[in-house]
Parts: structure tokens; C-alpha cells; sequence
């Protein structure tokens, strides 16, 4: 990430205060939202994924920093075992395929949103423009409020996993990771990132926020797969 946002990222005892208070908040939320057997479509089967309920609205969740990123100096970055690391603005970002898609929303904290309408670049899009190397197995991902998550380069690589910048026809809210965040519809949602600002292709695997605090690396909703 070229902009250096450390004057506003946390760090320290503020750092741990904030990750802890983010912990209480998932854990407030799977309270409120307490699992249940999932709903019913026409025909007898589940819409959400076992342990989740449907809600309309879309819940805010995060580390509890909204990180301040001017537009002049954001940028996304993709780096380590590519033919061509990249460093996008956002004219840059702007000019690649854009993709509209609609996929379903699945928070590891009991509930789902279904059918959200995103606009934005496939991850797979980005992989082609940097030549991504054969040795590659796993992406890193970095977010500019301290944030960072995992996935083997073949989830991510799924054709419904999106670098997104829209929501419902309009622009993301900063509380949902304006301008970038990104989207794993087919895993549960902490395996995206809000707020994302670099891309790192590896060998081998490296946790994430999440996964270095008890939650499944793999994180697959339809098989209940909240926790390692």
C-alpha cells in the first residue's frame, strides 16, 4: 500500500483494546443473532446456510477503526509471486473490467443477506493482469484499518469473489469498506476484507486476524464451519 496510513492506524495497548472490544462485539452479535436451523425456500430447502437467519439490513461490523484514506493518495497494491507486481490508483482500478453480480452475504456472527447487488472487479481479473506465478498457492490480504485475511489462491480465484466498490446501485458507506472492500460469497464473510489495500500471492499459507483467533481457516457456511 503506498499510503502509509500509521499515523492513523492503531498500535499498542490501543491496538489491543480495540481488537479485544472487537472480539465482545462478535460475540454480542452471535448472542442477538442466536443459530437456529435456517430457513425454508417453496420447495423445502434451506436458503441460508445452517445456524443462520435472514435480515434486510446490513449489519456493520469491523475492528472499530474507520481508517482515513484520501482519494489522492489510496492505492491497491499486488505483489509477491507474480511476473508484474502492480500498484493501482483508483483511476487505475477504475479503468479495469468493471462486473455487476448478485450474490448472497453470509456473517460468521448468525446471519445472511441475500441476493446483494455488487458492481466491481472479479479477483480472478486482477490475478491475470499480474501473471500470477505457477508456485502461487495462497493470497494474503491487507486492509488499511490493520485487517488481514487468507484464502488459497483457488477459492479466491471462484468467479463470484470480487474486489467490489457498489452496493445496491450505489457507492459503498465507508462503514462497509469505502472505497474497496472485497467479497467471498461462497465462504463466510470475514474471508473478504474491508477497506483493502494490498494483495500478496505466496507458496504457503499464513493466517489471518480471525483464523490467528480460533476461527476455521477454511470457513465454509453451508458445512457450519465457524471455528478451528
Amino acid at each position: 500500500m503506498q499510503y502509509d496510513p500509521n499515523s492513523k492506524r492503531i498500535k499498542g495497548r490501543e491496538a489491543l483494546a480495540k481488537y479485544r472490544k472487537a472480539i465482545q462485539e462478535k460475540q454480542k452479535w452471535e448472542g442477538e443473532y442466536p443459530m437456529g436451523e435456517g430457513e425454508l425456500n417453496r420447495d423445502g430447502n434451506p436458503k441460508t446456510p445452517p445456524g443462520q437467519r435472514l435480515v434486510t439490513n446490513w449489519p456493520v461490523l469491523d475492528l472499530g477503526v474507520l481508517p482515513e484514506m484520501p482519494m489522492e493518495h489510496w492505492s491497491l497494491t499486488v505483489t509477491g509471486l507474480v511476473k508484474h507486481e502492480k500498484t493501482y490508483t483508483w483511476e487505475d482500478f477504475m479503468a479495469l473490467p468493471q462486473t455487476e453480480d448478485t450474490s448472497d452475504f453470509h456473517c460468521v456472527t448468525s446471519w445472511s443477506r441475500l441476493d446483494n447487488h455488487w458492481k466491481g472487479v472479479k479477483f480472478a481479473e486482477i490475478a491475470k493482469q499480474s501473471e500470477v506465478l505457477p508456485n502461487a498457492k495462497y493470497v494474503f490480504f491487507k486492509a488499511y484499518d490493520g485487517y488481514s485475511t487468507n484464502l488459497p489462491l483457488e477459492e479466491a480465484m471462484k468467479d463470484d469473489v470480487m474486489l467490489v466498490h457498489e452496493w445496491e446501485g450505489k457507492p459503498l458507506s465507508k462503514e462497509h469498506g469505502a472505497p474497496l472492500r472485497m467479497i467471498t460469497p461462497q465462504l463466510y464473510a470475514w474471508k473478504g476484507a474491508k477497506w483493502i489495500g494490498e494483495i500478496i500471492f505466496r507458496e504457503k499459507d499464513e493466517l489471518g486476524f480471525w483464523e490467528l483467533r480460533g476461527y476455521s481457516n477454511t470457513a465454509e457456511p453451508w458445512l457450519n464451519d465457524r471455528y478451528s
